[in-house]
This record gives structure tokens, C-alpha cells and sequence, in this order.
């Protein structure tokens, strides 16, 4: 149905942060109309942060683009020179805001907005008049009935990456998808498979990246979307698990990502006296805090493209028991059913991270966190010997596998969380913790008391695997004190390779 496209005052006022009446005045000179469409207006109707603004003009996207850039003094670079697109990125006193700027997608404003998504991102303002709404299709209605709607019957077939921005919107706006637009989603999800592996993975990450991140998963795995993109989580529902797991394999590996999004919340700056209410939480902060700066850090670190690290954090969480689908009746001389879905596991994440063109330093760290995710729940002990070994074995991962252990010990119990068990678990990893960030010299990285080179001068020795294990034979005395100084280092050595002489 079509509307009226002449600007009208909405229901609600226009709220915009205070870049936007500054672009207005700087651009006041601009001889031709500039308009904000898409994402902002809709957040701005909506009350929403506004931190990425899409403009549409008639020609010379990357030119304004340049100009914003100079006038609001930040950076700009080309995004898309052959569609005509810019970018420029401004600092504000309330963050980055990120402005992206186009020429028309058809031959003006009214069939730029009409050939978009969804109905809900299809409104414009002219940025001369900001209090007035374009919006043809009925965007606001939708806005305020809380529904997702395709603009057009060709909207998803057009570009089926729109099929997960669907999922996503839908979740991050609380908006419900209409049903035609569900159908046209379940119609095109195997055309995601024609899609370049970035976008998918550009959306992907966004979906991760929700604080409702497994509501998101769930709408995609029954929309048929998941099976496409990330085959190998197919073969998890239905697979029971041992006690103390409450769940199948599929719904703990949803409890896992929901728990590990609660403990990044529960660390951030973000959190409030509300979010660490329950007893499981607060047992986190009173565990952690002492390190809550280092892990916010931690955690802050972005990687190519600007991907945030707690949605590869994330992605962990949804690959860590990936490898349960092939081992469900593996014991390995164990007894206990799934031996080896670790190094599976990590073989799939490594598999994945390729597919959806990660870099190798993503790929390398995603791995490592799921070949490791069970580490600390293996450990016998906490003393320094163990703890050395631990940060030895996952080396940089370390901090995520504590974090995602958290979040799987929690998935695993769901309601019926043993709190003792939950207790003394969390002192294991406050022990890991502090090792890392307070006592690395001490516990995690000792200062060697001698080398390789020393090794084969004072004992004779010839290169070889001998010297490893021995340095490594020194380090692990050293973390337990029982070796200070070079000669004891030396000399405990030479009782080593006199008892393995004998």
C-alpha cells in the first residue's frame, strides 16, 4: 500500500543527538537537498542512540562525504567508489558516529526509499526541515505497531542477506515479522548460499553481537537460516548429555551464548545493581571485580574491520560443543559419552572462521577457545604448578576460555545451579585470573633462570627435544618455588637426566 510521500510532522517528535543540528548548520550552504534515510530516522522516531546516519542525495555521495568529514573534522575514505558511496567518521562527546553517504538508488528520493528492506527503514528527512517525515510506505505505523514488514514482494529475493537483518532487527527492535516477510525469509534461505561469505559474515556478527544473541539464533535455526550458514549445528537437537547437563546438546549450546553474554554484562561498564542481582551473577562480581578493569580491556579489543572481539567471544560459545554431533557415542576408553569433541569442535571452528573470512588472528584465537573451553573444567587442582600449565597450554585464549567456562558451567546446570559446586569453580578461575593479570611474572611467564644455549654448555648436551622438556621441567619448579636461581636450575637438570639415565 502506497502513501502519500509529501514530509508531514509524525505522531511523535523527531529525537536527534545534538551531530545532527550540527550537520544542519554546516551544510546549511550545501546547494542541494541532503536527506537522512534508513536506520536513523527509524531511531529517531524510535528514541533510540543514533550512532550510524545514512544520507541520500541526488548525485555525489562520496563528495559530501569528503565535505562532512572536513566541516565536523573527522575521517573520511571512499566505501563504495563505483556506487558512489562515502564515508566519514566523527568523534562526538557521545561517541563515534559513522556517516554513510549515497546517491539515489533509483531515480529520486521516493524510489530510493521504496526499493529498501523494510518498511520501518524506508522513511527520509530533509536535513533542512528535521522535524518532518518522509515515509511512503507507512514506516511509522509499523514503527509503533511493533511490526517488521518487506517493502515490496521482491524486498528478500532481491538481496537475501535481508533474511538475517530480518532476524536481527527483529530482535534488536522487539518487533515482530509480519508474515508475508516470514515466508519470503523461509523461501529465500538457500539463496544465502549465493551471498559473499563477508556479508554473511558482517551480519553474523551483528546477530552475535545482540544482547539477546541466542533469541536471535533460535528465530534463525527455525526460519531455516542456521542450516545454511552454519551447517554444523544442525546435528546438536535431540542429542542428550550426562548429568549435571540439563539440556540437549542445541538448547545448552543456546543457554551457553545467553550465559555468556550475561557474563560480559556483568564485567562492562554497562552493568547495574539489577543486572547482577541473582545469586550466580553477584558471586561473579564479588570474584572478578578485582580484575574488572583488565577484563573490560580484554574485551574492548576489536579485530579486522572493526569486529568487536565479544562477538567472536560469542561465536565461541556457539561452536564449543559444535564437535558433540560426532561424538555422541564416542568414549574413547573413558566411559563418559563425547571423548574427542573438543578437537573436533575446533576443527569445525577452524573450518568456519575460513567460510566466513575471518582473518588468521580471529581464526587462530576462535580456535584455540574451543580446543580449550573444557580446560579449566579438568583441572585437578589449583596450585602454581597447574596454573602454569594452564596459561602455557592456552596462551593467549586463556581469558576468553575462563570467561566461556563461566558461561558453560551455568548452561549446564540452567535452573537447578549447584551453588557450592558454582562457588568453588569460581575461585578456580579468580585463581586463573589473577595469575594472568596480577601474578603473570610469578605464575604465568616466569623470567627464565636460564636457556637453551646455557642448558647444552653446563650439561653437554646436544639440540633436542631434551631441551625443551627441560627448560619446561625448570619453569614449572620455578612457579613452585623450589628452584631460585641458576645453579638450581642447572642442577636440577642434572638429577633429572641422571634419574632418566638409570
Amino acid at each position: 500500500m502506497a502513501f502519500p510521500s509529501e514530509p508531514r510532522l509524525p505522531t511523535v517528535p523527531l529525537r536527534w543527538p545534538d551531530v545532527i543540528f550540527d550537520l544542519q548548520e554546516l551544510l546549511a550552504d550545501y546547494p542541494a537537498p541532503v536527506y537522512i534515510v534508513g536506520g536513523a530516522v527509524r531511531d529517531a522516531l524510535l528514541g533510540r542512540p543514533i550512532k550510524d546516519v545514512d544520507l541520500a542525495v541526488a548525485d555525489g555521495g562520496i563528495r559530501l562525504g569528503r565535505l562532512i568529514a572536513t566541516r565536523l573534522r573527522g575521517d573520511f575514505f571512499p566505501l563504495d567508489p563505483a556506487r558512489d558511496v562515502g564515508r566519514a567518521l566523527v568523534d562526538t562527546m557521545e561517541g563515534r558516529v559513522v556517516f554513510d553517504v549515497a546517491r539515489f538508488r533509483g531515480e529520486g528520493l521516493d524510489a530510493d526509499l521504496r526499493d529498501r528492506d523494510f518498511t520501518v527503514n524506508a522513511m527520509a528527512v530533509d536535513l533542512r526541515d528535521l522535524e518532518r517525515l518522509i515515509d511512503p510506505l507507512n514506516g511509522e505505523q509499523d514503527t509503533r505497531d511493533k511490526i517488521l514488514r518487506r517493502c515490496h514482494p521482491h524486498a528478500i529475493a532481491d538481496d537475501p542477506i535481508r533474511t538475517l537483518r530480518a532476524v536481527r532487527q527483529s530482535i534488536q527492535l522487539r518487533l515482530r515479522i509480519d508474515g508475508d516477510t516470514l515466508r519470503d525469509i523461509r523461501a529465500q534461505a538457500e539463496r544465502l548460499r549465493q551471498t559473499s561469505p563477508e556479508r554473511v559474515r558482517d551480519e553474523l556478527v551483528k546477530i552475535l553481537s545482540l544482547t539477546d544473541a541466542a533469541g536471535a539464533l533460535r528465530i534463525a535455526e527455525r526460519l531455516g537460516l542456521l542450516a545454511v550458514i552454519l551447517p554444523e549445528l544442525t546435528t546438536l537437537p535431540g542429542i542428550r548429555q550426562p548429568a549435571p547437563h540439563v539440556f540437549d546438546v542445541w538448547n545448552h549450546t543456546l543457554a551457553t551464548v545467553e550465559q555468556i553474554k550475561k557474563v560480559v554484562l556483568t564485567i562492562s561498564p554497562q552493568r547495574t545493581d539489577e543486572t547482577a542481582a541473582d545469586f550466580a551473577l553477584g558471586m561473579i562480581v564479588m570474584a572478578l571485580d578485582p580484575y574488572r578493569r583488565q577484563l573490560q580491556q580484554h574485551l574492548e579489543h576489536t579485530w579486522a574491520d572493526g569486529r568487536p572481539h565479544h562477538a567472536l567471544l560469542t561465536l565461541a560459545a556457539l561452536l564449543h560443543d559444535a564437535g558433540k554431533g560426532a561424538t555422541a557415542t564416542s568414549t574413547n576408553g573413558t566411559g563418559q559419552p563425547f571423548a574427542g569433541h573438543e578437537a573436533i569442535s575446533a576443527h569445525i571452528a577452524g573450518q568456519r572462521a575460513d567460510a566466513l573470512r575471518l582473518s588468521n588472528a580471529e581464526k587462530t584465537r576462535l580456535v584455540n577457545i574451543v580446543r580449550y573451553h573444557d580446560l579449566p573444567f579438568r583441572l585437578d587442582e589449583i596450585r602454581p604448578r597447574t596454573i602454569y600449565r594452564f596459561w602455557r597450554t592456552a596462551g593467549d585464549a586463556g581469558v576468553d576460555i575462563c570467561l566461556l567456562s563461566l558461561a558453560d558451567f551455568l548452561a549446564r546446570y540452567g535452573a537447578f545451579l549447584d551453588q557450592d559446586a558454582w562457588i568453588r569453580f569460581l575461585e578456580r578461575i579468580k585463581a586463573l585470573v589473577e595469575a594472568y593479570f596480577i601474578r603473570r611474572d610469578e605464575l604465568v611467564d616466569p623470567p627464565p633462570l636460564v636457556d637453551g644455549h646455557d642448558l647444552m654448555r653446563q650439561l653437554e648436551l646436544k639440540p633436542g627435544p631434551v631441551i625443551g622438556e627441560l627448560l619446561e621441567l625448570i619453569r614449572e619448579a620455578q612457579v613452585e618455588g623450589e628452584v631460585q636461581t641458576a645453579e638450581e636450575a642447572l642442577a636440577l637438570a642434572r638429577r633429572h637426566l641422571d634419574a632418566r639415565s638409570r
